[in-house]
C-alpha cells in the first residue's frame, strides 16, 4: 500500500511540474517568436518576421526566395477570439485559415485545424538560438510534413 501511495504521489508531482512548465494558452505566452529569422534549405532562402505581442496579437510574414525571385509568401496573425487563440494563415494573400492553439509552453506552440486539407498542424519551437517550424497533415493518403530551421537575424 505504501509503495502504491508513493507511486501516486510521485506521479502527481510530475504532473504538477509539467503543468508549471506549460504556458497558458494565450497570445502573451508567444512572445518568444518575436524577431527576424532566416535560413537556407535546398537552395531556397526563407525568412519569417514576427512582431512582438501588442494589442492582443502577434503579426508575421514568411517569404521564400530562390535566385532573385520570391517564389512563395504568407501573412499570418495570432490572436485571441471567443473560441480561443488562433493562428490565421494567409498563404499568397488568400483568405485566412484558422488553426487553434492546442499546446503552448515557454518555447513551443502547436496549432491545429483537423478540417483543413493540408496542413492540419502547425508547430513552432525554439532550441537554443534556432527557431523551428513544421507543418503536418495528410496528403495523397499519407501523413507528410515539412520542416524549417531559422536563426535570428539582427
Amino acid at each position: 500500500m505504501k509503495r502504491a501511495a508513493r507511486g501516486i504521489v510521485g506521479a502527481m508531482g510530475l504532473m504538477v511540474a509539467a503543468a508549471a512548465q506549460a504556458a497558458p494558452l494565450d497570445v502573451a505566452s508567444l512572445g518568444w517568436l518575436e524577431g527576424r529569422w532566416s535560413g537556407d534549405k535546398d537552395g531556397v532562402y526563407s525568412e519569417e518576421l514576427w512582431t512582438g505581442v501588442r494589442g492582443g496579437a502577434v503579426m508575421g510574414l514568411h517569404r521564400d526566395i530562390k535566385g532573385d525571385s520570391v517564389v512563395s509568401w504568407e501573412f499570418f496573425r495570432i490572436a485571441a477570439t471567443k473560441d480561443g487563440v488562433f493562428y490565421f494563415a494567409s498563404p499568397r494573400s488568400a483568405p485566412p485559415t484558422p488553426f487553434k492553439l492546442v499546446e503552448a509552453s515557454a518555447t513551443r506552440a502547436v496549432f491545429e485545424n483537423k478540417e483543413h486539407d493540408f496542413p492540419q498542424r502547425i508547430l513552432y519551437w525554439r532550441e537554443g538560438k534556432a527557431l523551428h517550424a513544421r507543418i503536418e497533415g495528410p496528403m495523397d493518403g499519407k501523413t507528410v510534413s515539412e520542416d524549417w530551421v531559422w536563426v535570428r537575424q539582427p
